[in-house]
């Protein structure tokens, strides 16, 4: 029987025509996590209590609340509104936590103290139904958080504890790639948006750190209920990049 060079030929160029897919990044690889903790909206590590990770699990660490996205990278922050949530917040969050001594220690930092700076490259990609309103950067003291960065809807702005702050933007357009930042020295907080300075706040505070991920504004359940919210409901943060420096 004669050999045809074409059936020979065929089955080598397909098999080098469909390459393996690319394996998908850990979030680690995206973002540098060595001083972070990440708590997720799930408790199957903690039952009844928001599951945290720490270094070095956090470093292989990826999941549907915490993964990997591409072109260009970047890690996604899910949080949905039936969630399983800290202790002392009703609402649930995907959100990394500031350590210190390569995730060991937590962070605990005085405003009138040196000079300490968090920046985050980001982008908010889904908010609840009901209540669209998520926390994307924040810090927080011993007791709660201090100021933070959030969306209700399509206005970006500043607060201050119950206090609203500065409006950063009235007609925020999901997935509008967008940078921020606090920076921290002499009792004062300057908050950046874009890299341009917007507001300082003046206020004393210590124990403090930061935070940085997708903290939703709105639950399904228990006593920060929103009636007609579905618990499948949820929010999503993309982050690009995100540091810590003290000085």
């Amino acid at each position: 029987m004669k050999t045809n060079l074409f059936t020979i030929l065929i089955p080598i160029v397909l098999s080098f025509s469909h390459p393996g897919k690319a394996q998908q990044k850990r979030p680690s690889e995206v973002l540098d996590l060595k001083n972070w903790k990440l708590n997720v909206p799930e408790d199957v590590k903690t039952p009844g209590r928001s599951d945290e990770y720490k270094q070095p699990e956090l470093n292989t660490y990826s999941s549907v609340w915490f993964h990997t996205d591409s072109l260009p990278d970047a890690v996604v922050f899910k949080a949905n509104t039936g969630g399983v949530t800290t202790t002392g917040s009703g609402y649930p969050r995907s959100e990394l936590r500031e350590m210190t001594s390569e995730g060991k220690k937590n962070a605990s930092w005085s405003s009138s103290e040196g000079t300490h700076t968090l920046y985050i490259d980001q982008s908010i990609s889904h908010l609840p139904d009901r209540k669209p309103h998520i926390v994307v950067g924040q810090i927080h003291d011993a007791d709660d958080d201090v100021i933070v960065f959030r969306l209700e809807g399509k206005k970006l702005f500043i607060k201050m504890g119950d206090e609203k702050g500065p409006l950063l933007e009235d007609n925020y357009r999901l997935s509008t790639r967008f940078n921020v930042m606090f920076r921290v020295h002499d009792n004062q907080t300057e908050c950046y948006y874009n890299n341009k300075l917007i507001y300082t706040y003046p206020k004393a505070f210590t124990n403090a750190y930061f935070k940085a991920g997708a903290y939703v504004q709105s639950s399904c359940k228990g006593k920060r209920k929103v009636e007609g919210e579905l618990c499948e409901a949820y929010g999503e943060v993309k982050i690009y990049e995100v540091w810590t420096k003290h000085e």
